[in-house]
């Protein structure tokens, strides 16, 4: 088939891929590009290469498919490498698009506009998939390589960088015949007896669910209501059953009652998590002996905690087997369970004071699948990332990557991804400064977005760290603007919630609008939490500990 341009060949792949929606900023190095999406889809323009992939996640993470963003050359994909290592991290499905300057200059050194030294080398460090438009009769063949690539498990982003002659020129899409898709690994025979036989006599069994058991939703609740187990989640794995489940436990894994549940299980079985260093206690979390652990990352296997059975494998393909021979827990250990999923939910609630009133009022008013995007900061740390309710791992969405800034383009993403619900965006005032041009992104786009800003005028994760740990502070008290001013700047509604009883009425009404509101938490005036929150890491200090 022949396409005018390189922008209509886009389209026409996208819509193969059922993509509506891009976000992106233009550029002269992706004006066919931009221009072809703009009149055939949904062009979203942001104000930040960064955003434009972020964005992209977290459309694709909340429709569960593959998102797409468009960025300029040079210092334009450099801008979005930071947010390529949050989904190459994450291993969610990108497709990022990037000009590059004319083929005939490419590699030439010789400082053609927007020209940067071996780009496709630096997307390929951040991306699963990265490569070169060569000539026109080659891009309809690797955007869908990189599109097969980003979805493929474990998945991440796939980059390609396309010269700007190139996606002016006539397009010649030379379609061969579809591979059949590869079939999985799978796990070693004798290693899944091992693990049926120990499933088959375990009393005391425990189920930790990470990120990888989101491909394999009911395979997992059949396991979980088989067996009676307890299912503890990585943040990742929030959803992959729904968290109003009694066997639920969550994202707690490192509070007391669930270490001492780990040290009295006669079996763990975790499904496709990492054990990320936050959500291990920096590795001094201890896990039973009798271990079996199904990742579908060969690599995984035993490499942060031993496993007794390790099983290759698609968690969907393996579950079922290790279902048929599973074996009631005992009814006190089932009991045990749903105790300690409501006295570590009590605890938490008890440690953030006045907070608790703006997570039950969010619990209260969203409906039920509702996306959550939680940027890095105290109050996703605390509640946001346990205690909030998921139940879909769509609606699960957070840089797992760890950094800062990234909230408010996911949830941008998100809400226009699904837009017959309201999307709530949690950030701090410090993250939400790193990206602050995206309120106008979000005005202009108005989308059903509740932007939740935690106000306490700087990077408190830090700072209370810097209290605990240090005699002074460096680099965490900063200076933020008047969030109302700001709003009312950018066009968007603004309400403050700076008491618990405003967080009820506050909220519903935000998300009845229909469109952006910006919220702040004003959190000198709400009071502080009665346990401050400091991320788990090691801080040395000369006396060992916390001063």
């Amino acid at each position: 088939m022949t396409h005018r341009n390189g922008g209509d060949l886009l389209v026409a792949v996208l819509k193969e891929l059922g993509i509506d929606t891009v976000f992106g900023i233009v550029s002269v190095h992706n004006l066919p590009l931009v221009e072809a999406v703009d009149r055939e889809l949904r062009f979203v323009p942001v104000r930040h290469e960064a955003t434009a992939v972020n964005a992209a996640d977290g459309w694709g993470r909340a429709r569960g498919t593959l998102g797409c963003a468009l960025t300029s050359t040079g210092t334009g994909a450099g801008n979005a490498a930071g947010s390529l290592v949050e989904a190459l991290a994450s291993g969610t499905s990108v497709l990022h698009v990037t000009g590059q300057v004319d083929s005939r200059h490419l590699g030439s050194g010789r400082g053609f506009i927007h020209e940067t030294k071996d780009q496709l080398g630096m997307l390929a460090a951040v991306s699963a998939y990265a490569a070169t438009v060569p000539d026109t009769a080659s891009a309809g063949r690797l955007l869908r390589e990189a599109a097969a690539a980003a979805l493929a498990v474990p998945g991440g982003p796939a980059s390609v960088e396309w010269p700007i002659d190139l996606q002016y020129a006539v397009q010649q899409d030379v379609r061969g015949e579809r591979a059949a898709p590869a079939e999985g690994p799978g796990p070693d025979p004798d290693a899944l007896a091992g693990a049926r036989e120990l499933l088959a006599g375990a009393r005391h069994p425990l189920i930790w669910a990470g990120g990888g058991a989101n491909r394999a939703r009911g395979e997992l609740l059949a396991l979980l209501e088989a067996t009676g187990a307890g299912l503890i989640t990585s943040n990742s794995g929030r959803g992959a059953v729904p968290e109003d489940h009694p066997q639920v436990i969550g994202n707690f894994a490192t509070t007391p009652p669930v270490r001492a549940l780990l040290a009295d299980a006669d079996a763990l079985l975790t499904v496709g998590t990492h054990f990320r260093s936050n959500e291990t206690s920096d590795y001094d979390l201890r896990l039973p002996a009798a271990h079996v652990q199904i990742d579908v990352d060969a690599a995984a296997l035993g490499r942060v905690y031993p496993a007794r059975h390790a099983l290759h494998g698609d968690a969907a393909r393996v579950l079922p087997s290790l279902t048929a021979a599973a074996v009631p827990a005992a009814a006190d250990w089932s009991a045990r369970v749903r105790s300690v999923r409501e006295e570590v939910r009590a605890a938490l609630r008890e440690g953030i004071g006045p907070q608790a009133a703006i997570c039950e009022a969010l619990a209260a008013a969203l409906p039920r699948g509702a996306v959550v995007a939680r940027d890095v900061t105290i109050a996703s740390s605390t509640w946001g990332n346990r205690l909030l309710p998921i139940h879909d791992p769509r609606a699960n969405v957070f840089p797992r990557g760890g950094g800062i800034g990234q909230g408010l383009g996911m949830g941008i993403g998100a809400a226009l991804a699904r837009p017959d619900a309201p999307t709530v965006v949690i950030a701090g005032d410090g993250g939400l400064a790193v990206h602050l041009g995206e309120l106008l992104t979000l005005a202009q786009e108005r989308p059903p977005l509740l932007l939740l800003v935690f106000n306490d005028g700087g990077y408190g994760v830090l700072r209370n760290t810097q209290d605990r740990y240090s005699d002074r502070r460096a680099g965490v008290d900063l200076h933020t603007p008047d969030f109302g001013r700001l709003a009312a700047a950018c066009g968007l509604p603004y309400a403050r919630v700076a008491a618990e009883a405003d967080a009820e009425g506050v909220i519903r009404e935000a998300l009845a609008s229909g469109g952006p509101t910006l919220v702040e938490v004003d959190l000198a005036a709400l009071g502080p939490m009665k346990n401050p929150f400091t991320p788990p890491v090691k801080i040395p200090t000369a006396e060992g500990g916390p001063r």
